[in-house]
């Protein structure tokens, strides 16, 4: 073999020497590249109510012998009882005499202790003849409604730039979703009381009711505002404001 010959071998090696080591370490790169997307998108999965480490976590609110955990303070697990876990009275009717002709009632995190950390909430909707709870959203929770008396004219509006609108007329025993944070009603269309309950992903999944959070916020938004916003005339939006 020439001297000629050795030199080129010796050079293809380094060269394929550094073609691995540039392999690796674009492999090590795109590992890193990997595993941050995955914990990414774990802190996304996690960003709502997170599961538990232990049993139960019964909220409390005197803080001096308690653990601030998820909204709420923890009690020492030795002291809870069976009340905690306990809610009385989902049986009785709301009172629908009001604008709208509805009435939520609520169980979540403030009135069952126990359901802190949990992720898990129910409501009892009742509904007047042609009442309705009007558009609103839950910024921490994906419900699910099941009917129980009476049709109601139900369904959701899927964010910009689409705006779709799914809609369903649902009888006793029929269940519809609304996935979290999407604009969503229910309407009474029966000539008698309706009635609903609804299970919400959240110990706690709060309400944004359109109307009430747009024409009457404390203090009012600038009327020129919702006048540009909704195109309309600026007495209306002050009529409006002044409803709520």
């Amino acid at each position: 073999m020439s001297a000629m010959q050795s030199f080129s071998i010796f050079s293809k090696a380094i060269a394929n020497n550094r073609l691995s080591q540039y392999i690796i370490m674009k492999g090590t790169h795109f590992t890193v590249i990997a595993f941050t997307l995955l914990a990414f998108a774990c802190s996304l999965a996690s960003a709502f109510d997170p599961s538990p480490l232990q049993d139960f976590c019964v909220a409390i609110k005197d803080i001096k012998n308690g653990v601030f955990v998820n909204g709420k303070f923890c009690a020492d697990p030795k002291l809870a009882v069976a009340e905690d876990f306990f809610f009385s009275g989902l049986n009785k009717p709301g009172n629908t005499s009001n604008l709208v002709g509805s009435n939520v009632t609520t169980v979540n995190v403030d009135q069952i202790p126990g359901l802190n950390t949990l992720g898990i909430s129910l409501v009892r909707i009742d509904y007047a003849p042609y009442g309705l709870n009007p558009p609103h959203t839950h910024p921490r929770g994906t419900e699910i409604l099941v009917v129980i008396k009476s049709t109601l004219y139900v369904g959701f509006v899927t964010s910009n730039p689409d705006n779709r609108l799914f809609t369903k007329i649902l009888n006793p025993g029929d269940v519809f979703v609304f996935p979290i944070g999407l604009i969503h009603f229910q309407f009474n269309i029966g000539k008698t009381e309706a009635v609903a309950f609804a299970g919400l992903s959240s110990q706690n999944a709060g309400v944004i009711t359109i109307a009430n959070a747009v024409f009457g916020s404390n203090p009012p938004i600038n009327p020129d505002v919702l006048t540009k916003a909704f195109q309309l005339d600026k007495n209306v939006v002050q009529y409006l404001q002044s409803r709520f």
